[in-house]
């Protein structure tokens, strides 16, 4: 789990990055052979199955998928338990339409793709606790690997874990990077099936962790994710740029924990989730902690006047409203996240957000808030790493200072009418710097100023930067907690009251645009002989 929302407010009640978002495929090696699965335009492939190819494959090898559905087993491990894995670095996996190519996590002769009926789902190998639960294409410590043009569906979660729909894995829980530059584009993750809030269920749509870059994610689509529909983790340097992503009815739109260094999210769109965007400090497996937005040595900031290199800039953060999605209030850290919050910033330091358009979330358009964390680290770690550990308490607290909530567009957040409710909110102890508030605008409210709490939030001592400052850990750090859905009644506070699930109701997605042309830069083959 890579968030915690529940936990968000308990305790106090290198070079820019500049990687394409058309991520073009690279030069390709006159050495490099092409594979291919299935049927595409009448003309078989020398494969029936996505898993043999690229057990065949070497380096630098492409692999085409023709338009059909997959159900595959590349591994049975029930530590790594795999629709396709891929382990061969440098090569290129590309469906030839990206709504047509469908590996499919349900059993073979279900009923249809993706199909959501319960006994349709297949969750895994055996362990001694129940089946493992699955991932669907996993990319294991491998670099260079692209995934594009095509969709996973119904991988799902299990007594080990998994549900990882697409998965760039450099050493999940190692506390060390193991893999180097990844890409995907075009593709669409999803599941049809949630057992209502609980497992099993899809947990994360697209998802990075371990990983140093470069890597990019662009053109993609992921929802109905009980975790998080992306999530890029465990890089103190991502080196990541995630751009045109699409998260929807998942508890978190976008989760990143102990994520920093150059970090980029942009050009994005997060509705109808619990929580939008939310950005975390964790004192779990994703190691080292805290979330550290600063440049790395001889990195620029992407934007001039951020304070760091981590920036989430130009995406559209609305609407994130939803109690009704899988995980919603039972998972834990990221079920319990506050619903109607479009930004979270907890525990996490020097992000910068930027003219981002946050409008119509129920709860705060942005709520930046210290993070006291309960849980103790794995063994073979050092407890609460950049934290301070309490130990009476049993809490590694991470401040929130140095964030900067920058030239966004804020409109009609804070509609459910809470005390605190509104477009921004700070819940945290004083620090010195403390978080920066500047050239906001709500276009609605007098003057044009956001609503916040605490009040004038674009006034001394929030602006200008560097002050020390801090924020209202009485209501609003309640009512943050209220939000999580840990509490049922609510405290004794006025208020409305926060929205709780009543229902889970999953369906697959629209179509998405597909790649305009997968014969793009692939060498000669029977499928693409002119390129």
């Amino acid at each position: 789990m890579r968030w915690l929302g529940a936990r968000l407010l308990i305790g106090g009640l290198a070079a820019a990055v500049t990687l394409s978002p058309a991520a073009s495929a690279p030069v390709t090696a006159a050495s490099s052979r092409v594979l291919l699965v299935g049927t595409y335009n009448g003309i078989p492939g020398q494969y029936t199955s996505i898993q043999a190819a690229v057990n065949a494959a070497h380096p630098n090898d492409w692999i085409l998928v023709g338009p059909g559905v997959y159900h595959e087993y590349g591994s049975n491990d029930p530590n790594r338990p795999a629709g396709v894995l891929i382990q061969t670095q440098g090569i290129w996996l590309r469906g030839m339409d990206r709504n047509r190519v469908i590996l499919d996590g349900t059993k073979p002769n279900s009923h249809g793709p993706c199909s959501s009926q319960a006994a349709d789902q297949e969750l895994g190998p055996a362990t001694p606790d129940g089946p493992a639960g699955r991932s669907g294409i996993v990319v294991y410590k491998t670099s260079g690997t692209y995934v594009e043009n095509l969709t996973v569906c119904n991988f799902l979660t299990g007594a080990r874990g998994q549900g990882n729909e697409i998965w760039w894995n450099g050493g999940d829980g190692s506390g060390s990077i193991g893999m180097t530059s990844y890409w995907g584009n075009y593709l669409t993750a999803t599941s049809t099936y949630s057992n209502g809030v609980y497992n099993p269920r899809g947990e994360y749509g697209i998802y990075a962790n371990n990983v140093s870059g470069p890597g990019s994610i662009n053109h993609t689509y992921a929802s109905n994710m009980g975790d998080a529909a992306y999530y890029i983790g465990a890089c103190p340097n991502c080196n990541s740029v995630l751009a045109d992503a699409h998260a929807q009815f998942s508890a978190l739109g976008y989760s990143g924990t102990n994520s920093g260094g150059n970090l980029v999210i942009r050009d994005s769109e997060f509705d109808h989730n619990l929580s939008g965007i939310v950005s975390n400090s964790q004192n779990n497996d994703d190691q080292p902690p805290p979330e550290i937005g600063l440049c790395p040595p001889g990195s620029k900031p992407p934007v001039a006047g951020a304070v760091g290199c981590t920036v989430f800039m130009h995406n559209n953060v609305h609407d994130n409203n939803n109690p009704n999605v899988p995980g919603a209030g039972n998972s834990g850290l990221a079920g319990s996240a506050p619903v109607g919050a479009g930004i979270v910033l907890a525990g996490t330091r020097y992000i910068t957000l930027y003219q981002n358009d946050v409008h119509d979330n129920g709860a705060w358009g942005v709520l930046v808030a210290d993070l006291p964390d309960p849980e103790s680290a794995p063994p073979g770690f050092p407890n609460c790493t950049g934290g301070t550990w309490a130990p009476a308490a049993g809490i590694c607290y991470y401040d929130a200072f140095g964030n900067y909530t920058w030239a966004n567009t804020f409109r009609n957040n804070g509609g459910f009418g809470n005390p605190s409710n509104g477009d921004i909110g700070l819940a945290t102890t004083p620090h010195d710097p403390g978080n920066c508030f500047n050239a906001n605008t709500d276009p609605d409210q007098p003057g044009g100023q956001p609503t916040s709490d605490p009040p004038n939030i674009q006034s001394p001592p929030y602006n200008p930067c560097g002050l020390p400052n801090g924020g209202d850990m009485g209501v609003l750090a309640a009512e943050a907690l209220c939000a999580t859905q840990l509490l049922a009644p609510c405290p004794n506070l006025p208020g409305l009251g926060y929205p709780r699930t009543t229902g889970v109701t999953l369906s697959m997605p629209p179509p998405q645009p597909t790649m305009p042309n997968p014969c793009a830069g692939v060498p000669p083959n029977p499928w693409c002989p002119k390129t």
